[in-house]
């Protein structure tokens, strides 16, 4: 499959993407002959920009069918999760009485609709089956040095072959969640990958002794009115970017990003690295990169600036993208393709309609019949989708 004449985020000029099998074999100018097969099928596009399936690197999967949950500004994650479950019991309760696979079903459904490919899950181990976006869940899941029960047990475990260990960390402004800061690293005896969330009350040495810090912008300003000083964090370690769930924070994961570009503390290319290349690296992905022998997880969308690729980029929301590719599969399009699809024979799954803020895509799976089914049990959850 060739996706042609698209324009690649970061990149100058038209290219033409070939994918083959599960991975891309070349990017090549449009001008530049391809070589491929006689029997070669291809998808072609104007005014289109192409990127990496991005990579969401924290949300909690069961918790996307939350409301927003909140009645002021807390001082720290603590404080907050009392308030809710002391004040907001049948909000709680309704969105448990649904199933939880039903819950995760939807939390896969709504990084695919904002075009991620890959997520990493925080909590306990999910049993998915068949997903159809990546769901990394390899790492050693530790909630927080509050909420962990033997967090310090579990972090110094001999012969525990656990690659990184990711936890949420100073999630706060006061003096409690810098101090959780210090007892964990105090407490890291094995010098363990530690790969953090949050990190609002970091500062920059500390910093230095993390893997990485998973940025949540949105998440942190609902809660703490107040997020991490990045432009800091940066300069010691990796940063990530994740969304958090719908209970701290919207499912539209390009508000996140255009908020966090608000703030200029990382620049456009860095923020974007965040959810693609650097992300991907600390992952150990093959993806988050549009280049020959990475896995193809590729992302094509409507061009509204010609002029300006960053404002092109971050000005994108799940109703302008045109086409997902996960692992060479198509898993999302939008109704202009179907046609060219269908005449190519590249529609080998069972895709549904949905319609999007007045555009009509097609997604991969059963998306109307689960919406449908979750409404049996709590009638007033509202999707962002008819």
């Amino acid at each position: 499959m060739i996706l042609q004449n698209v324009q690649i985020v970061g990149g100058h000029g038209a290219s033409n993407i070939l994918v083959n099998s599960e991975k891309i074999r070349s990017v090549t100018p449009v001008n530049k002959p391809v070589n491929v097969q006689w029997d070669e099928t291809s998808v072609e596009f104007e005014n289109a920009l192409a990127f990496p399936g991005l990579i969401n690197s924290h949300d909690h999967l069961d918790f996307n069918l939350f409301p927003l949950l909140g009645n002021r500004i807390y001082h720290n994650y603590t404080e907050w999760g009392k308030d809710i479950h002391d004040n907001n019991k049948e909000d709680i309760h309704a969105v448990l009485k649904i199933p939880a696979a039903l819950r995760v079903q939807w939390g896969m459904y709504k990084n695919l609709l904002n075009g991620v490919t890959t997520v990493a899950n925080h909590g306990k181990q999910l049993e998915i089956n068949d997903p159809f976006i990546t769901v990394l869940q390899g790492c050693c899941s530790l909630h927080s040095v509050a909420f962990e029960r033997n967090w310090k047990y579990k972090l110094n475990k001999l012969f525990n072959a656990e690659t990184a260990y990711v936890m949420h960390i100073g999630e706060g402004t006061d003096a409690m969640a810098q101090q959780e800061i210090k007892t964990l690293l105090r407490w890291n005896l094995f010098n363990r990958n530690l790969i953090g969330i949050h990190g609002v009350a970091m500062d920059a040495a500390d910093a230095s002794r993390f893997k990485a810090i998973v940025w949540c912008p949105a998440s942190n300003f609902f809660l703490l009115n107040a997020t991490a000083s990045i432009d800091k964090l940066k300069q010691e370690t990796q940063i990530l970017f994740g969304t958090d769930s719908t209970l701290t924070a919207g499912w539209n994961i390009w508000d996140h990003l255009r908020l966090a570009r608000s703030k200029q503390l990382m620049n456009d290319d860095e923020l974007f690295a965040a959810v693609t290349k650097n992300a991907a690296d600390v992952w150990g992905l093959n993806s988050g990169r549009l280049m020959a022998d990475s896995t193809a997880d590729i992302v094509i969308a409507r061009n509204r600036n010609a002029y300006d690729q960053w404002d092109a980029f971050y000005g994108l929301n799940p109703a302008d993208i045109l086409l997902i590719v996960k692992a060479g599969v198509i898993v999302l399009f939008d109704k202009t393709l179907q046609r060219q699809l269908l005449r190519q024979e590249l529609l080998s799954d069972t895709y549904n309609a949905i319609h999007l803020c007045g555009k009509t895509k097609f997604v991969i799976g059963e998306l109307p019949t689960l919406a449908t089914t979750i409404k049996k049990y709590h009638a007033g959850i509202v999707f962002p989708f008819e």
